[in-house]
């Protein structure tokens, strides 16, 4: 999910669509943005010439009447005047600093100072709130200090009478008789349209002519649920953020996202800055950019971005190639420059395949890399890493590129310290013929017999309430997934589970058929359904309910399962889900006491007993990170790649991980931080808890609170990610909806 601010004018546009209120008043307006039809304008729009005025810029600009950036009461030679003298040129507000070159010009309206009200709508993970004061306008100050504020849970239908309360006790009733249904009407409107922060400062309540004018508003919507209100919303415009204009190449590779079903992120930092990186995956490219921070890099830090989702060949290329122009577009550096091509340890994504598409970017850039003394670091794991690591030092080696490649015996971050030289270099990766250590599916047998536990022993595990996976727990699967579903009987296999952890799938559209995988050396057979109700009925012992549907679907799929007392928890695979949706999912699933992962997540992975589909990575990942048997460290992890990043560490510094849960990338996750420490917190088999979070929310905040008050009892060790944030001049949408 990304809050996405839009123009004010769109904004208006969908009040005065949708707010079917007479009192509601939307005033024409018109926008400049090209000073040369200014006289077109006029003579188009004859109520200018009737009517005084009101300018502002309309580029998303907090603050503007305190920076001096509202024009009032004049009339059109005025605004010409006042256009000409601001538009093109550069203007500071606040720490922002950008060029004025586009405006709004709309009726003045004759009031007094007590007309002016403020409203302002705002969604959290539970409720939608309204804060109202009857003080509006330019100099409102803090609002906190003289507003009330109501809130209603998310599939709560609005009350009026809270309404009305929440009004009346701040203004008389000539004004709250008004105000009362235009807020209600606008509640729903809000709701109904995707809105994520709606904010009216101020509105103008006239109470001689029964008439409320909306004046100034900001907005913001989800941009994921662009398939849902794409018609209602009009082709509404995304501003670039005042300050800072997208760059061609930011551009690009933004349009290379839109179009993909694959993750593609690009900001740049400093055009001039000597290291560049490309990362996979949300969380690793955060990982990445801190560490460069801390060791006080900042400043020399050009870019951040990241990809992951499997981008395709083409897809990487395009990614690549972009970062390597940019690169040799700048000056040289005395000290040449670093290309970091890193990574965490993949779940899914095959990193052979994505390094070819980087691969061809360096053959096509090699003499103009060169030429720049670019020095290019790789760090990856991951489905066949190995191969990707050797083709990638091959043909750097083939192309007379400088080149260090690490795989994941050495840590992503040590890498980093490395390339700044603030540590020696260790050994690089040897590679021997064999391209890969991927093992096909009927190895399993091979690897189960050669397994010592020095974990926990199974006979030792103490079975808690609140456990969410056993050795016995079972699954139905929404969607064709053969390799997910593999993955998971592998795991089975490897943790010498008695019988499998799937027990069917739910796909329409191959009702009736039934599918072969492989149970160690057996060949078993898993049936597909039609429907909910026909799976259910003949595994009514099945508990969770993993969902791959897609995006656009997995609204519907998600809250059909809730229908079925049988499902306990619920995992949702699918990014970018309208936030909307996943607060109504997340609801009805507290109110019936239904656990769910994600959105936006690879789901979780109880070592010994079971995973969901690629949580913990392919097979020899599950065996090098001794996921196949309990440890006694648990955690909880905001981030996907770097979970197998915990299962890596965790394996060679303690004796292993006891369960590990992504809760997912979007802002509104399932279940949080808290739901799963509590857990572990009364579980005897966990030791240690380990949490990996992010800057941008608020649950980090939420585990601060219980440490502070005692509630945890045992040792936590937290590793927040995106700290760089604080060395950026910009805000930027890090690879999580929820970071920024």
């Amino acid at each position: 999910m990304v809050q996405q601010p839009i123009y004010e004018n769109d904004a208006k546009n969908i009040i005065k669509r949708f707010v079917k209120n007479h009192q509601v008043h939307v005033c024409d307006f018109v926008i400049i943005d090209d000073i040369s039809k200014l006289n077109f304008i006029y003579e188009t729009n004859s109520w200018l010439s009737e009517k005084k005025l009101v300018i502002k810029p309309d580029q998303c600009i907090k603050g503007r009447g305190l920076a001096g950036l509202v024009g009032l009461d004049f009339n059109w030679n005025q605004v010409c005047t006042w256009v000409e003298s601001y538009f093109g040129k550069s203007h500071k507000v606040g720490k922002a600093e950008g060029i004025l070159n586009r405006f709004i010009v709309e009726p003045f309206i004759e009031h007094k100072k007590m007309d002016e009200h403020f409203l302002c709508i705002f969604s959290d993970k539970d409720s939608d709130n309204i804060l109202y004061s009857s003080q509006g306008g330019i100099d409102i100050g803090d609002v906190n200090l003289h507003s009330v504020a109501i809130n209603f849970k998310i599939n709560e239908k609005p009350d009026i009478n809270k309404i009305n309360e929440l009004v009346s006790s701040k203004t008389s009733s000539q004004y709250s008789s008004i105000l009362i249904p235009f807020i209600a009407d606008v509640l729903q409107v809000f709701r109904d349209l995707h809105f994520t922060y709606l904010e009216f400062n101020p509105i103008i309540v006239v109470p001689y002519s029964s008439s409320l004018y909306i004046v100034d508003i900001a907005a913001k919507i989800d941009s994921c649920a662009e398939f849902v209100c794409a018609q209602k919303w009009q082709l509404c415009q995304y501003p670039p953020v005042f300050g800072r204009g997208l760059t061609q190449s930011e551009l690009h590779i933004l349009d290379l996202d839109s179009k993909s079903g694959a993750s593609l992120k690009f900001t740049i930092l400093n055009k001039n800055g000597r290291i560049w990186t490309m990362v996979a995956g949300g969380g690793a490219s955060v990982a990445f950019s801190d560490t460069i921070c801390d060791l006080g890099f900042s400043h020399e830090l050009a870019n951040y971005g990241e990809y992951s989702g499997a981008p395709t060949h083409d897809e990487t290329y395009e990614y690549a190639i972009t970062i390597m122009k940019l690169m040799v577009l700048s000056p040289k550096h005395s000290l040449g420059k670093i290309l970091l091509i890193g990574g965490g340890i993949a779940n899914f994504t095959n990193v052979a395949t994505t390094f070819k598409g980087i691969i061809k970017a360096l053959r096509k850039m090699s003499e103009k890399l060169i030429e720049h003394s670019v020095t290019v670091y790789v760090r990856r794991g991951g489905p066949n890493y190995e191969e990707g690591l050797k083709n990638i030092s091959d043909a750097c080696i083939e192309l007379k590129l400088p080149v260090f490649v690490f795989g994941i015996d050495v840590h992503m971050t040590s890498m980093v310290a490395m390339a700044l030289g603030v540590v020696p270099i260790a050994n690089t990766m040897e590679f021997s013929v064999s391209d890969t250590l991927s093992l096909p599916s009927k190895s399993v047998m091979n690897i189960s017999s050669s397994i010592t536990s020095n974990g926990t022993s199974f006979d030792t595990i103490t079975e808690v309430n609140e456990t969410l996976f056993t050795n016995s727990t079972t699954s139905i699967i929404w969607g064709f997934q053969e390799v997910a579903i593999q993955g998971m009987l592998d795991f089975d296999y490897l943790c010498k589970r008695k019988t499998p952890s799937v027990s069917c799938m739910v796909y329409p559209f191959r009702a009736s058929f039934i599918s072969k995988f492989y149970f160690g050396l057996n060949e078993i057979f898993i049936p597909i359904f039609g429907s909910f109700e026909e799976a259910t009925t003949k595994f009514p012992q099945a508990s969770v309910l993993i969902n791959f549907a897609s995006m656009r679907s997995s609204y519907e799929i998600s809250s059909e399962a809730l229908n079925f007392p049988q499902f306990k928890l619920l995992s949702i695979f699918a990014e970018g889900i309208p936030e909307r949706f996943t607060q109504m999912v997340n609801a009805r699933a507290k109110e019936i006491g239904v656990t769910v992962i994600g959105p936006a997540s690879i789901g979780g992975i109880k070592p010994g007993s079971f995973r969901i589909g690629h949580a913990g990575g392919i097979i020899n990942n599950i065996f090098f990170s001794k996921l196949y048997r309990p440890g006694s460290v648990a955690y909880v992890t905001r981030s996907g790649g770097m979970s197998n990043e915990l299962n890596n560490i965790l394996a060679r510094t303690t004796d292993g991980v006891y369960e590990g849960i992504h809760l997912g990338g979007d802002r509104y996750p399932g279940s949080s931080f808290m739901d799963h420490i509590n857990r572990f917190n009364e579980d005897p088999n966990v030791e240690l808890i380990v949490i990996l979070g992010e800057v941008g929310g608020l649950e980090e905040y939420q585990v601060c609170s219980a440490l502070m008050s005692k509630k945890i009892k045992k040792t936590l060790i937290a590793w927040c990610i995106g700290t760089c944030s604080s060395y950026f001049d910009t805000n930027i949408q890090f690879g999580h909806a929820n970071a920024c």
